[in-house]
Protein backbone atom coordinates (compact mmCIF):
# COMPACT_ATOMS: atom_id res chain seq x y z
CA UNK A 1 0.00 0.00 0.00
CA UNK A 2 1.09 3.65 -0.66
CA UNK A 3 1.66 5.93 2.17
CA UNK A 4 -1.87 8.01 3.40
CA UNK A 5 -0.58 11.68 3.30
CA UNK A 6 0.37 12.99 0.20
CA UNK A 7 2.52 17.01 0.36
CA UNK A 8 -0.26 19.31 0.65
CA UNK A 9 2.16 20.58 -2.06
CA UNK A 10 3.17 18.79 -4.75
CA UNK A 11 5.42 21.24 -6.86
CA UNK A 12 9.03 20.58 -6.55
CA UNK A 13 9.86 22.07 -9.48
CA UNK A 14 13.38 23.72 -9.47
CA UNK A 15 12.09 26.04 -12.22
CA UNK A 16 9.52 27.92 -12.44
CA UNK A 17 9.80 26.77 -8.30
CA UNK A 18 6.66 26.91 -5.99
CA UNK A 19 4.63 30.21 -5.02
CA UNK A 20 5.21 31.32 -1.70
CA UNK A 21 3.12 29.54 1.00
CA UNK A 22 -0.37 31.04 1.48
CA UNK A 23 0.26 32.70 -2.05
CA UNK A 24 -2.98 34.34 -3.55
CA UNK A 25 -2.72 35.72 -6.51
CA UNK A 26 -5.99 37.88 -6.54
CA UNK A 27 -3.79 39.52 -3.31
CA UNK A 28 -1.47 41.13 -5.58
CA UNK A 29 -1.80 45.10 -6.37
CA UNK A 30 -2.91 44.71 -9.58
CA UNK A 31 -2.95 49.17 -9.51
CA UNK A 32 0.11 49.15 -12.22
CA UNK A 33 -1.33 46.99 -14.70
CA UNK A 34 -2.40 48.69 -17.86
CA UNK A 35 -0.35 51.48 -16.78
CA UNK A 36 2.81 52.74 -18.77
CA UNK A 37 5.92 51.07 -17.03
CA UNK A 38 7.49 54.84 -17.42
CA UNK A 39 4.69 56.48 -15.71
CA UNK A 40 5.08 57.44 -12.32
CA UNK A 41 3.30 54.07 -10.93
CA UNK A 42 5.33 51.73 -13.02
CA UNK A 43 8.91 53.29 -12.40
CA UNK A 44 8.14 53.45 -8.40
CA UNK A 45 7.11 49.82 -8.82
CA UNK A 46 10.09 49.15 -10.46
CA UNK A 47 12.50 51.42 -8.29
CA UNK A 48 11.15 49.43 -5.13
CA UNK A 49 12.03 46.33 -6.43
CA UNK A 50 15.17 47.35 -7.20
CA UNK A 51 15.80 49.34 -3.99
CA UNK A 52 13.79 46.37 -2.07
CA UNK A 53 16.40 43.73 -3.07
CA UNK A 54 19.35 45.68 -2.18
CA UNK A 55 17.74 46.13 1.48
CA UNK A 56 16.70 42.84 2.18
CA UNK A 57 19.85 41.20 0.68
CA UNK A 58 21.76 43.71 2.28
CA UNK A 59 24.27 44.71 -0.26
CA UNK A 60 27.54 46.98 0.35
CA UNK A 61 27.31 50.68 -0.25
CA UNK A 62 27.44 51.57 -3.73
CA UNK A 63 25.97 48.01 -5.37
CA UNK A 64 23.47 48.52 -7.62
CA UNK A 65 20.44 46.55 -8.97
CA UNK A 66 18.57 46.48 -11.95
CA UNK A 67 15.79 44.26 -13.61
CA UNK A 68 17.29 43.46 -17.03
CA UNK A 69 15.26 41.03 -19.81
CA UNK A 70 15.29 37.67 -20.76
CA UNK A 71 15.76 36.18 -17.08
CA UNK A 72 19.20 34.65 -15.62
CA UNK A 73 20.62 34.03 -18.96
CA UNK A 74 19.88 37.65 -20.45
CA UNK A 75 21.26 38.93 -17.30
CA UNK A 76 24.34 36.98 -17.23
CA UNK A 77 25.10 37.50 -21.22
CA UNK A 78 24.20 41.33 -20.87
CA UNK A 79 27.50 40.79 -18.44
CA UNK A 80 29.14 39.02 -20.23
CA UNK A 81 29.31 40.55 -23.65
CA UNK A 82 29.41 44.61 -21.95
CA UNK A 83 32.29 43.80 -19.71
CA UNK A 84 34.56 40.63 -20.87
CA UNK A 85 37.87 41.49 -22.68
CA UNK A 86 39.56 43.20 -20.91
CA UNK A 87 41.61 40.68 -19.15
CA UNK A 88 41.76 37.18 -19.64
CA UNK A 89 38.90 35.23 -18.35
CA UNK A 90 38.84 31.87 -15.76
CA UNK A 91 35.91 29.97 -16.41
CA UNK A 92 35.01 27.20 -14.24
CA UNK A 93 31.88 25.14 -14.23
CA UNK A 94 30.16 21.45 -13.36
CA UNK A 95 26.78 21.54 -14.60
CA UNK A 96 25.39 22.55 -17.90
CA UNK A 97 24.22 26.08 -16.90
CA UNK A 98 27.85 26.96 -15.96
CA UNK A 99 29.35 24.99 -19.44
CA UNK A 100 26.91 26.93 -21.59
CA UNK A 101 28.67 29.96 -19.86
CA UNK A 102 32.13 28.67 -20.72
CA UNK A 103 31.15 27.79 -24.44
CA UNK A 104 29.51 31.50 -25.01
CA UNK A 105 32.67 32.91 -23.73
CA UNK A 106 34.88 30.97 -26.11
CA UNK A 107 32.93 30.12 -29.09
CA UNK A 108 30.47 33.11 -29.15
CA UNK A 109 32.36 36.20 -27.24
CA UNK A 110 35.82 33.91 -29.43
CA UNK A 111 38.29 35.44 -26.44
CA UNK A 112 41.19 33.56 -26.60
CA UNK A 113 43.09 34.20 -23.22
CA UNK A 114 40.07 32.11 -21.59
CA UNK A 115 41.17 29.32 -19.27
CA UNK A 116 38.40 26.77 -18.61
CA UNK A 117 38.29 24.54 -15.42
CA UNK A 118 35.85 21.82 -15.04
CA UNK A 119 34.37 19.01 -12.59
CA UNK A 120 31.64 16.37 -13.39
CA UNK A 121 28.36 16.48 -11.75
CA UNK A 122 28.47 16.83 -8.37
CA UNK A 123 31.80 17.92 -7.54
CA UNK A 124 33.62 21.01 -7.95
CA UNK A 125 36.94 21.68 -9.83
CA UNK A 126 39.79 23.33 -8.05
CA UNK A 127 39.97 26.55 -7.24
CA UNK A 128 43.17 27.08 -6.37
CA UNK A 129 44.33 27.09 -10.11
CA UNK A 130 42.23 30.28 -10.52
CA UNK A 131 44.20 33.49 -10.87
CA UNK A 132 42.43 36.34 -9.31
CA UNK A 133 44.24 38.84 -11.86
CA UNK A 134 41.71 37.32 -14.13
CA UNK A 135 37.90 37.92 -14.32
CA UNK A 136 36.41 34.94 -12.68
CA UNK A 137 33.07 33.38 -14.48
CA UNK A 138 30.94 31.03 -12.38
CA UNK A 139 27.64 29.67 -11.21
CA UNK A 140 27.78 29.47 -7.28
CA UNK A 141 24.99 26.96 -7.25
CA UNK A 142 25.00 23.98 -10.19
CA UNK A 143 20.98 24.00 -10.50
CA UNK A 144 21.59 21.00 -12.56
CA UNK A 145 24.02 18.84 -10.56
CA UNK A 146 23.34 19.96 -7.06
CA UNK A 147 26.39 21.02 -6.07
CA UNK A 148 27.09 24.72 -4.54
CA UNK A 149 30.41 27.11 -4.55
CA UNK A 150 31.02 26.37 -0.24
CA UNK A 151 32.04 29.61 0.14
CA UNK A 152 34.30 33.14 -1.27
CA UNK A 153 37.30 32.08 0.29
CA UNK A 154 39.17 31.16 -2.66
CA UNK A 155 38.32 34.71 -4.07
CA UNK A 156 41.47 37.40 -3.56
CA UNK A 157 39.78 40.38 -1.70
CA UNK A 158 42.86 42.47 -3.34
CA UNK A 159 41.85 40.69 -7.19
CA UNK A 160 42.28 42.85 -10.17
CA UNK A 161 39.68 41.15 -12.16
CA UNK A 162 35.98 40.89 -12.02
CA UNK A 163 34.17 37.95 -10.55
CA UNK A 164 30.78 37.30 -12.88
CA UNK A 165 28.70 35.24 -10.46
CA UNK A 166 25.30 32.98 -11.85
CA UNK A 167 23.63 33.16 -8.38
CA UNK A 168 20.02 32.48 -9.51
CA UNK A 169 19.03 29.20 -7.52
CA UNK A 170 21.39 30.11 -4.48
CA UNK A 171 20.29 33.61 -3.56
CA UNK A 172 17.73 34.33 -0.70
CA UNK A 173 18.95 30.75 -0.04
CA UNK A 174 22.60 30.44 0.32
CA UNK A 175 24.78 32.73 2.38
CA UNK A 176 26.64 35.39 -0.33
CA UNK A 177 29.89 37.06 0.25
CA UNK A 178 28.94 40.07 -1.53
CA UNK A 179 32.43 41.81 -1.29
CA UNK A 180 33.52 39.34 -3.19
CA UNK A 181 30.91 39.51 -6.04
CA UNK A 182 31.37 42.04 -8.50
CA UNK A 183 28.82 41.18 -11.32
CA UNK A 184 25.83 38.60 -9.22
CA UNK A 185 22.58 37.78 -11.73
CA UNK A 186 19.47 35.53 -10.63
CA UNK A 187 16.16 35.46 -11.92
CA UNK A 188 12.87 35.52 -9.71
CA UNK A 189 11.34 32.15 -10.50
CA UNK A 190 14.11 30.17 -8.40
CA UNK A 191 14.25 30.88 -4.54
CA UNK A 192 11.13 33.24 -4.35
CA UNK A 193 8.99 31.33 -6.64
CA UNK A 194 8.36 34.15 -8.68
CA UNK A 195 7.32 34.29 -12.35
CA UNK A 196 9.73 34.00 -15.43
CA UNK A 197 11.53 36.10 -18.22
CA UNK A 198 13.10 38.91 -15.91
CA UNK A 199 16.32 39.08 -14.71
CA UNK A 200 18.21 40.59 -11.96
CA UNK A 201 21.88 42.49 -12.27
CA UNK A 202 23.37 43.32 -9.20
CA UNK A 203 26.79 44.95 -10.15
CA UNK A 204 29.62 46.20 -7.23
CA UNK A 205 31.68 49.80 -7.94
CA UNK A 206 34.09 47.87 -10.14
CA UNK A 207 31.71 46.61 -12.14
CA UNK A 208 30.38 50.44 -12.78
CA UNK A 209 34.00 51.24 -13.14
CA UNK A 210 35.08 48.40 -16.15
CA UNK A 211 31.85 49.17 -17.54
CA UNK A 212 32.82 53.06 -18.08
CA UNK A 213 36.60 52.76 -18.77
CA UNK A 214 36.50 49.68 -20.98
CA UNK A 215 34.62 49.43 -24.68
CA UNK A 216 34.71 46.37 -25.99
CA UNK A 217 35.83 45.75 -29.76
CA UNK A 218 32.04 44.50 -30.39
CA UNK A 219 29.02 45.51 -31.39
CA UNK A 220 26.15 45.30 -28.34
CA UNK A 221 22.74 44.59 -28.68
CA UNK A 222 20.53 47.33 -27.38
CA UNK A 223 19.52 45.39 -24.64
CA UNK A 224 22.52 44.98 -23.62
CA UNK A 225 24.33 48.14 -23.36
CA UNK A 226 23.94 49.67 -19.99
CA UNK A 227 26.63 52.97 -20.80
CA UNK A 228 25.95 55.97 -22.68
CA UNK A 229 28.53 58.30 -23.83
CA UNK A 230 31.26 56.62 -21.40
CA UNK A 231 28.74 56.90 -18.34
CA UNK A 232 26.96 54.74 -16.58
CA UNK A 233 22.96 54.67 -17.58
CA UNK A 234 21.90 55.40 -13.72
CA UNK A 235 18.46 55.42 -14.44
CA UNK A 236 18.34 51.00 -15.06
CA UNK A 237 18.83 50.88 -11.82
CA UNK A 238 16.43 53.56 -10.39
CA UNK A 239 13.66 52.21 -12.12
CA UNK A 240 13.78 52.30 -15.82
CA UNK A 241 14.18 48.99 -17.93
CA UNK A 242 15.30 48.78 -21.40
CA UNK A 243 12.71 47.20 -22.48
CA UNK A 244 8.80 46.59 -21.64
CA UNK A 245 8.63 44.67 -18.47
CA UNK A 246 5.45 42.57 -17.23
CA UNK A 247 4.46 44.75 -14.31
CA UNK A 248 2.07 41.51 -13.32
CA UNK A 249 5.74 39.87 -13.08
CA UNK A 250 6.73 42.94 -10.98
CA UNK A 251 4.26 43.19 -8.11
CA UNK A 252 3.98 39.27 -7.75
CA UNK A 253 8.15 39.59 -6.88
CA UNK A 254 7.46 42.39 -4.67
CA UNK A 255 4.97 40.59 -2.95
CA UNK A 256 7.94 37.65 -2.55
CA UNK A 257 9.95 40.19 -1.54
CA UNK A 258 7.47 41.61 1.34
CA UNK A 259 7.04 37.41 2.27
CA UNK A 260 10.90 37.20 3.00
CA UNK A 261 11.02 40.30 5.05
CA UNK A 262 7.67 38.94 7.26
CA UNK A 263 9.26 36.20 7.93
CA UNK A 264 12.76 37.37 8.86
CA UNK A 265 14.69 37.98 6.01
CA UNK A 266 17.65 36.43 4.69
CA UNK A 267 18.39 34.48 7.48
CA UNK A 268 14.84 33.07 7.74
CA UNK A 269 15.22 31.71 3.75
CA UNK A 270 18.26 30.55 4.45
CA UNK A 271 17.44 28.24 7.17
CA UNK A 272 13.71 27.13 5.44
CA UNK A 273 15.72 25.60 3.11
CA UNK A 274 18.61 24.68 5.13
CA UNK A 275 15.54 22.36 7.00
CA UNK A 276 14.49 21.02 3.67
CA UNK A 277 17.74 19.94 3.22
CA UNK A 278 18.30 18.23 6.74
CA UNK A 279 15.24 15.97 5.82
CA UNK A 280 16.01 14.87 2.71
CA UNK A 281 19.83 14.27 4.25
CA UNK A 282 18.45 12.27 7.01
CA UNK A 283 15.95 10.28 4.60
CA UNK A 284 19.19 9.23 2.58
CA UNK A 285 20.86 8.20 5.69
CA UNK A 286 18.84 5.68 6.37
CA UNK A 287 18.63 4.15 2.78
CA UNK A 288 20.79 2.46 0.65
CA UNK A 289 19.57 2.81 -2.49
CA UNK A 290 18.76 6.40 -3.20
CA UNK A 291 22.47 8.69 -3.04
CA UNK A 292 23.11 12.45 -3.30
CA UNK A 293 24.78 13.25 -6.73
CA UNK A 294 27.00 15.64 -4.49
CA UNK A 295 28.17 13.37 -1.72
CA UNK A 296 30.23 15.95 -0.47
CA UNK A 297 28.00 17.38 2.12
CA UNK A 298 30.29 20.71 2.46
CA UNK A 299 28.94 20.92 -1.21
CA UNK A 300 25.53 19.83 -1.52
CA UNK A 301 22.94 21.87 -2.49
CA UNK A 302 20.21 23.08 -0.06
CA UNK A 303 17.96 24.36 -2.78
CA UNK A 304 18.24 21.94 -6.22
CA UNK A 305 18.92 19.02 -4.10
CA UNK A 306 20.22 16.24 -6.85
CA UNK A 307 19.65 12.33 -5.83
CA UNK A 308 20.70 8.88 -7.94
CA UNK A 309 18.86 5.50 -7.13
CA UNK A 310 20.22 2.31 -8.19
CA UNK A 311 17.97 1.53 -10.98
CA UNK A 312 18.27 2.11 -14.71
CA UNK A 313 17.81 5.42 -16.39
CA UNK A 314 14.12 4.16 -17.86
CA UNK A 315 13.41 2.63 -14.11
CA UNK A 316 14.22 5.89 -12.68
CA UNK A 317 11.77 7.47 -15.18
CA UNK A 318 8.94 5.09 -14.19
CA UNK A 319 9.59 6.46 -10.37
CA UNK A 320 8.89 9.74 -11.95
CA UNK A 321 5.90 8.51 -13.90
CA UNK A 322 4.34 7.08 -10.99
CA UNK A 323 4.60 9.87 -8.53
CA UNK A 324 3.13 12.30 -10.79
CA UNK A 325 0.50 10.19 -11.43
CA UNK A 326 -0.60 10.18 -7.67
CA UNK A 327 0.24 13.41 -7.85
CA UNK A 328 2.69 13.46 -5.31
CA UNK A 329 5.70 15.31 -6.37
CA UNK A 330 5.80 16.97 -10.40
CA UNK A 331 8.56 18.08 -12.43
CA UNK A 332 11.45 15.96 -10.62
CA UNK A 333 13.03 14.39 -12.73
CA UNK A 334 16.92 14.89 -13.33
CA UNK A 335 17.99 17.36 -15.92
CA UNK A 336 18.29 16.45 -19.03
CA UNK A 337 21.79 16.64 -19.32
CA UNK A 338 22.50 15.67 -16.01
CA UNK A 339 22.91 12.11 -14.94
CA UNK A 340 19.60 9.74 -14.13
CA UNK A 341 17.79 10.63 -10.98
CA UNK A 342 15.64 12.71 -9.23
CA UNK A 343 15.96 16.89 -8.96
CA UNK A 344 13.93 17.56 -5.72
CA UNK A 345 14.08 20.97 -5.33
CA UNK A 346 13.91 22.57 -1.86
CA UNK A 347 13.89 26.32 -1.62
CA UNK A 348 12.75 29.12 0.53
CA UNK A 349 9.04 28.77 -0.87
CA UNK A 350 8.76 24.93 -0.41
CA UNK A 351 7.23 23.76 2.98
CA UNK A 352 9.27 21.28 5.64
CA UNK A 353 6.19 19.68 6.10
CA UNK A 354 6.00 18.79 2.24
CA UNK A 355 9.20 17.49 1.81
CA UNK A 356 8.64 15.27 4.83
CA UNK A 357 5.19 13.84 3.35
CA UNK A 358 7.51 13.00 -0.14
CA UNK A 359 9.74 10.81 1.17
CA UNK A 360 7.36 7.45 2.21
CA UNK A 361 6.43 8.03 -1.49
CA UNK A 362 9.71 8.02 -2.65
CA UNK A 363 10.53 4.58 -0.97
CA UNK A 364 6.85 3.42 -2.31
CA UNK A 365 7.82 4.06 -5.80
CA UNK A 366 11.43 3.07 -5.78
CA UNK A 367 10.33 -0.62 -4.15
CA UNK A 368 6.90 -0.72 -6.45
CA UNK A 369 9.00 0.15 -10.04
CA UNK A 370 12.12 -2.53 -8.52
CA UNK A 371 9.17 -5.35 -7.65
CA UNK A 372 8.27 -4.97 -11.76
CA UNK A 373 11.51 -6.27 -12.96
CA UNK A 374 11.97 -9.67 -10.08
Amino acid sequence: MHPSLKPANPNFSSGPCAKRPGYDVSKLDLSVLGRSHRATIGKQALKSACLDTAKILGLPEGYRVAVVPASDTGAMEMAMWSMLGERPVDVLYWESFGQGWATDISKQLQLENTRVFSADYGQLPDFKEVNCDHDLVFTWNGTTSGAKVPNADWIDSNRKGLTFCDATSAVFAQKMDWEKLDVTTYSWQKVLGGEGGHGMLILSPRAVERLESYTPARPLPKIFRMTKGGKLIEDLFTGATINTPSMLCVVDYLDALNWVESIGGVTATIARADKNLATIEAFVEQHDWIEFLAQDANIRSNTSVCLTLDLTPEQVKSVVKLLEEHQVAYDIGAYRDAPAGLRIWCGATVENNNIEALMPWLEWAYHSVKKQIL
